[in-house]
């Protein structure tokens, strides 16, 4: 057999394997369209999709729609291939999975000689892509569609390229990952950068890479701005729960422990990654800690420098596979079965027990099985497309709820919430105002009545409400299930 003919097999080969992991991937996290972050972003998409759409409220998704060109890629998706916008972002979202699979081949391929090495770090990232970092709520890959998603394999591929000597490629897809998620992109522009000093110039003492800011201002936040900042824990390093520190010290010893290993063992690049880590996170630390303890730096704390941990963890699974499957798995099939089976059975049974009402896996073919979600999608079929709906603000946080997102699933305007909305409010401070007047207005919803919906209707033009069972007496309700009822203002 001829190299040519050998190395068309091994490439066949090798995407099938790439194709087979991202399928096994879908099945182990599972897949919730509308669920968490999806109500921030799925909006702006429908909103190009559909002008009429969301005429109230719309900037509590606008803002992250405005500073992106992700949902102008998924409409333009939408209208190039004239499918569904739930087949296109299920379809998203497994390219998503494959180009990450791929982007972790691609680096690896860049710190590991051997083929098993290669293929052991992309198996362990497909097994461990809803793992939690540390103190940012958020997991390497999302079960949803979203930005961070795509500017994931867009940062890891920009390092494997750097460690190639392919800058213009890492440029290339830097700015891609600009242009989809800024914050994001920042931290691995500011890896990249400083992967290739380190590279050039090999300083002896430690330096640390740039944060680069997402909408930030100098002009004082609002005071209602105060009522974000405290539901948004995360941004404050001294509120951390003590593991969650360990999610911060781990890398840092393990990236210390890898730089040397790479050094005695000769391999250049896993030395070169290894050590520029660690002052990486050393400098996201460091902000964390300047932004995070004075009250002036209280807006300053949305930049998130810690968020640098999220290309971290990605490169830390990919050569920690790696190197498992070089010095440890090697060529002994029940070794990687041992590693694999049980770590794809437990990531498997923790993303269940997160969305427990719903099915592991939502097809964009079949029926939902959450109550919640059969309510929204009569509304969507039901109810004016301008209508102003009002739910319990902690909605998404209910049990049974799991976490689905009305405006992306019903496609209907509502009022604030006190669960994504707060999000938006917490990277733009000016929206605090309007979100902390609505929120205060719905106070004590668990005891409203028909009064207290008036009192809406006639503030903010609310026709319809959404209330869990019973729900207060009165109500004119056309939809019910066993877990909400949907009711009209009159």
């Amino acid at each position: 057999m001829d190299r040519d003919t050998l190395n068309n097999k091994r490439n066949v080969g090798r995407i099938s394997g790439l194709l087979l992991l991202t399928a096994v991937a879908l099945l182990i996290h599972g897949y919730h369209p509308y669920a968490e972050d999806a109500e921030i972003y799925l909006p702006g998409v429908l909103k190009i999709l559909n002008p009429n759409l969301f005429p109230a409220n719309a900037q509590f998704f606008g803002e992250h729609a405005g500073h992106t060109l992700y949902p102008n890629l998924i409409a333009f998706s939408v209208r190039a291939t004239h499918l569904p916008l739930p087949w296109v972002a299920f379809l998203w979202h497994l390219i998503s999975i494959l180009l990450l699979l791929v982007a972790s081949w691609r680096l690896a391929s860049a710190l590991f000689e051997e083929e098993r090495a290669r293929w052991a770090a992309v198996a362990l990232m497909a097994a461990l892509l809803t793992l939690p970092i540390a103190g940012t709520a958020l997991y390497i890959l999302d079960q949803y569609l979203n930005p961070r998603n795509l500017a994931a394999f867009a940062a890891v591929l920009a390092v494997a390229e750097v460690l190639h000597r392919k800058y213009a490629r890492a440029v290339l897809w830097l700015l891609f990952a600009a242009a989809i998620h800024p914050l994001m992109a920042s931290f691995a522009i500011g890896f990249c950068v400083w992967l290739a000093v380190l590279r050039r110039y090999r300083p002896r003492v430690l330096g640390f890479a740039a944060v680069l800011p997402f909408g930030l201002t100098l002009d004082p936040p609002p005071a209602a701005y105060h009522e974000v900042a405290l539901r948004q824990p995360y941004f404050y390093i001294l509120r951390w729960e003590w593991y969650e520190w360990l999610g911060v010290i781990g890398p840092l010893v393990l990236f210390w422990w890898l730089a040397r290993v790479g050094r005695r063992r000769g391999n250049e690049n896993l030395e070169l990654v290894s050590r520029a880590m660690v002052p990486f996170i050393l400098a996201g630390l460091a902000a964390a800690l300047v932004l995070g303890i004075p009250a002036r730096f209280e807006a300053l704390a949305r930049l998130e420098p810690l968020r640098c941990l999220a290309l971290s963890y990605m490169l830390l699974v990919i050569i920690g596979g790696g190197s498992l499957g070089q010095w440890v798995l090697q060529k002994r099939a029940w070794r990687w079965l041992v590693l694999f089976v049980p770590l794809s059975l437990g990531m498997s049974l923790a993303q269940r027990q997160l969305f427990p009402a719903s099915a592991h896996v939502e097809w964009p073919w079949a029926q939902p099985r959450n109550q919640w979600a059969q309510a929204f999608d009569w509304i969507r079929g039901n109810t004016p497309v301008d209508a102003l709906f009002a739910l319990d603000p902690r909605h998404m946080a209910l049990p049974g709820e799991d976490e689905t997102g009305f405006r992306a699933r019903a496609e209907r305007s509502m009022l604030a919430d006190l669960v994504k909305d707060k999000g938006a409010c917490s990277m733009f401070p000016p929206l605090s105002v309007k979100w902390l007047e609505q929120v205060e207005d719905q106070k004590n919803w668990k005891q409203f009545g028909k009064g207290d919906f008036e009192r809406l209707r006639q503030k903010y033009g609310i026709g319809w409400v959404v209330v869990e069972q019973p729900g207060p007496a009165g109500l004119e309700c056309l939809y019910e299930n066993s877990a909400v009822r949907v009711c009209r203002v009159n």
